[in-house]
């Protein structure tokens, strides 16, 4: 009985200690638990707030204070030398599911640029209404120049008018990510001197003009997505310079000239995708030079040259290798076949001939290939297992003068809109 009586009494000291400890602040979590928000950087937050998501919204079911127990969802706080919370990240829109969605009245508010310790500002699917156009604020930005890291505004295509030129004194600034609004008018050429910048990401938009060649300048860049948007000119030489890159997608723009051969100083590069443009002149033997690429579409150019002029032994990290509809001229080159990680071949509708190597069959990962509309001659000894696998993920119609070997166990394998070969007797 001694013993369960003792017990109990270390039971109400170890409770009373741990309350203590909480109360009176003894550790990291009782000091973080205790911490409030100045009053200016709290009132700064509120206008902030409620200029994206209404005036009805006071915080007035917020203890203590925005970050302490009942932080609003999409802001994040941290605790610096003088003891208070500040505001380091701020992320408006449905990020979450309980995330305060936006007015369509929306306006940022002059005190954003007063939150001195923010590091990440994003806006996600919060300028959804068309019929209420809202712009960047052009002015100010050079405020959050000591402390942003991190700038997203992502799919808000209520979001109009250009990139503001106050963006270039964000020295800072590691990420800018503009995908999928509704932006326009051309690049700001001061984006050159964000030499941080390791994400550069303007996809989806309806920028114009020409890529300005001090981007070169941004050596610590890793991505840059200039995708799907109205961009012209000639690709700038000066792009040899991002040394540190490893993803380059420039699609789906209206890029003319040819591919410079500064190009294959990119030894990181992993993707290039320089699809549906304008681009003309020569396959250039340059991008023999890019042994670490994985992805490689050229297709939708009017670039021409021979595949055979190519070493494309160099390049077996290879995985997808579009080149079609292109101006792709001369025959397959047998070192293709030896791309043993490639999965995905286009090489349809260009202007190739001459007979295939039955050792594009034998490529152990490639699960979709096609060489249709061509002008390939002979016959196609591809195994039956080979058309087994691939079923309609392989393409070898509009080649008049190509057949395939008679003696398939099943019609079924044979491949669409090729005929069989007929041998005289």
């Amino acid at each position: 009985m001694k013993g369960i009586i003792k017990s109990k009494a270390s039971s109400k000291v170890l409770v009373f200690i741990l309350y203590m400890s909480v109360v009176f602040g003894d550790g990291e979590e009782a000091e973080t638990l205790g911490a409030l928000m100045e009053k200016r950087e709290q009132e700064a937050l509120y206008s902030v707030i409620q200029g994206f998501v209404g005036k009805s919204w006071n915080g007035s079911d917020l203890y203590p204070d925005p970050c302490g127990w009942t932080p609003i969802q999409g802001v994040t706080c941290d605790i610096f030398d003088d003891g208070y919370w500040a505001v380091t990240a701020l992320n408006i829109g449905l990020v979450h599911e309980n995330s305060p969605s936006c007015v369509p009245d929306m306006e940022f508010s002059s005190e954003l640029f007063a939150l001195k310790h923010l590091k990440i500002l994003s806006f996600v699917n919060c300028m959804v209404h068309k019929n209420h156009p809202i712009t960047i604020p052009a002015k100010n930005w050079s405020a959050l120049s000591g402390s942003l890291e991190s700038l997203e505004f992502r799919s808000n295509p209520g979001l109009m008018g250009k990139i503001p030129i106050s963006f270039g004194s964000l020295s800072n600034l590691q990420s800018l990510v503009l995908l999928e609004n509704g932006l326009s008018g051309q690049l700001p050429t001061n984006l050159g001197n964000l030499i941080n910048l390791k994400r550069l990401v303007l996809s989806g938009n309806q920028f114009t003009g020409q890529i300005p060649s001090n981007f070169g300048s941004l050596r610590r860049l890793l991505i840059m997505d200039l995708s799907r948007n109205s961009l012209s000119g000639t690709l700038p030489f000066t792009l040899g310079g991002l040394k540190s890159l490893l993803k380059l997608d420039l699609s789906n723009n209206k890029f003319m000239g040819s591919i410079p051969h500064e190009i294959e100083d990119l030894k990181n590069l992993t993707l290039l995708d320089l699809s549906r443009n304008k681009l003309s002149g020569f396959l250039i033997n340059s991008l023999k030079e890019l042994s670490s690429l994985e992805e490689l579409v050229l297709s939708r150019n009017s670039i021409t040259g021979s595949l055979m002029n190519l070493n494309w032994r160099n390049l077996q990290s290879l995985i997808i290798l579009d080149l079609s509809e292109m101006n792709l001229t001369g025959e397959v080159p047998e070192s293709i076949s030896e791309l043993k990680g490639l999965r995905f071949l286009g090489l349809n509708d260009n202007n190739l001939t001459g007979e295939l190597s039955p050792k594009l069959a034998e490529m152990p990962n490639v699960t979709a290939m096609y060489i249709n509309g061509n002008n390939f001659t002979g016959q196609l000894n591809f195994s039956e297992s080979f058309y087994a696998k691939m079923g309609r993920r392989f393409g070898a119609w509009n080649n008049p003068n190509l057949c395939y070997t008679i003696g398939l166990t099943s019609d079924s394998l044979a491949p669409s809109g090729i005929a069989p070969c007929q041998y005289q007797t």
